[in-house]
C-alpha cells in the first residue's frame, strides 16, 4: 500500500482534453495504471500555469475541480474522493482515494473568499506559491525572496482553523520561516534535500527538522533535477535523499510526492505507477527496516491528514 501525495495529472487533462484518465498512454497515472499499481490513494493537484492571466486563474483552478469530479470521481464506483482521514481509513479493499490539492495560491489572488470556495470543494492541501510570488508570498524562484505577506497570514490562519495542510513545498526561503511559525499542520508535498542535492527546490537540513519536529508530512520527489541536479536519475537516488531525512529524525514525517505528470525528465527504473510494487520490494525494503517501510508508504500520510472527519 502507498500513498502519493503530488500529482499533475489535472493539469494534463486540462491542457488536452483529448486525454482519457482510464489509459491515455502519455499519463503516468491513469485509472488502468492505477488499478494495477499499489498506490491506495493519490493526492491530485489543482495547479494553474503561470501562462493563464491573471483574470482568468481562478476560474481555471475552478474548471480543475470539475475535471478532478467528472473525469476522475464520477466515472469509477471503484475512487473514492477522500476528504478527511476516516476516509482513507474506510477505503474498501478494492477501492483508491483521491484528494483534491492546490499546487500555488496565485488563482486566489488577494481574495481569502476564492480560498474559501476551494475548501469547501473539496481543497484539503494548500501550496502557498508556486515558483514565482503572489499575494501570499514569493516563491523559490523570485530573486526578491520575500516571505508571508498580510494576506498571506491571514491565508495559514483560515487553513488552521479549517484543519488544512499548509504546503511549504516552492515557496521561498523566508516564505517557508513565516509559515513554519504559523501553520499548525504544515507539509511539504515534494520537496527533497538540499544536502543531497542542492536545488534551489529541495529543503535544507533546518527546514527538514522544522518540519519533522512538528511532526509534518514531507514526500521525496522524483524530479531528475531535484534527485542529482542532473537531466538522468535513477532509484537509488531517490533512495539517498529518503536516507537523509530518516537520519535526520524524519522516520514519521517521510513519504512520497512523485509529481507524476508534473515534469517530462522521468527516473530510470520510476517512470509511472507501473514500477512502484518493485521500487518498494527492490529498493525500499532493502534499505528500510518493515516498520520504517510501512510508515514512509502510507502511515505517515494518514496519521497527519489534518482532519479526522
Amino acid at each position: 500500500m502507498i500513498i502519493d501525495a503530488h500529482c499533475d495529472v489535472l493539469w494534463k487533462l486540462w491542457e488536452n482534453p483529448e486525454r482519457s484518465f482510464f489509459n491515455s498512454s502519455d499519463l503516468q497515472v491513469n485509472f488502468e495504471k492505477w488499478m494495477r499499481s499499489p498506490v491506495k490513494v493519490q493526492c491530485f493537484a489543482i495547479f494553474v500555469p503561470e501562462t493563464v492571466a491573471g483574470a482568468a486563474q481562478f476560474d481555471v483552478a475552478l474548471e480543475m475541480v470539475q475535471l478532478f469530479k467528472e473525469r476522475i470521481i464520477d466515472p469509477y464506483k471503484e475512487i473514492v474522493w477522500v476528504k478527511n482521514q476516516e476516509d482513507i481509513l474506510s477505503l474498501a479493499p478494492n477501492e483508491r482515494g483521491a484528494v483534491l490539492t492546490l499546487e500555488g495560491c496565485h488563482p486566489i489572488s488577494d481574495q481569502i473568499s476564492r480560498l474559501k470556495t476551494l475548501i469547501q470543494l473539496g481543497v484539503r492541501a494548500v501550496g502557498l506559491t508556486w515558483n514565482q510570488g503572489n499575494a501570499v508570498a514569493d516563491g523559490v524562484g523570485e530573486s526578491r525572496g520575500a516571505g508571508l505577506t498580510d494576506f498571506g497570514k491571514e491565508v495559514v490562519y483560515y487553513l488552521n482553523q479549517e484543519r488544512i495542510w499548509t504546503d511549504v513545498s516552492h515557496v521561498s526561503y523566508k516564505g517557508f520561516w513565516d509559515a513554519i511559525q504559523l501553520a499548525e499542520y504544515p507539509m511539504a508535498s515534494h520537496s527533497n534535500a538540499y544536502a543531497v542535492a542542492p536545488h534551489p527546490r529541495n529543503l535544507d537540513d533546518a527546514q527538514l527538522r522544522a518540519l519533522i519536529e512538528k511532526r509534518a508530512f514531507i514526500g521525496v520527489t522524483y524530479v531528475t533535477e531535484f534527485l542529482n541536479l542532473s537531466l538522468e536519475a535513477f532509484r537509488k537516488d531517490v533512495v539517498r535523499h529518503m536516507k537523509h531525512i530518516i537520519n535526520l529524525g524524519g522516520e514519521n514525517s517521510l513519504g512520497f510526492g512523485s509529481d507524476f505528470d508534473g515534469t517530462d525528465k522521468v527516473v530510470t527504473g520510476l517512470e509511472d505507477y507501473t514500477d512502484y510494487e518493485s521500487f518498494i520490494s527492490q529498493m525500499v525494503t532493502t534499505h528500510f527496516k518493515g516498520e520504517t517501510v510501512k510508515k514512509v508508504c502510507y502511515e505517515n500520510f494518514i496519521r497527519t491528514f489534518p482532519r479526522k472527519i
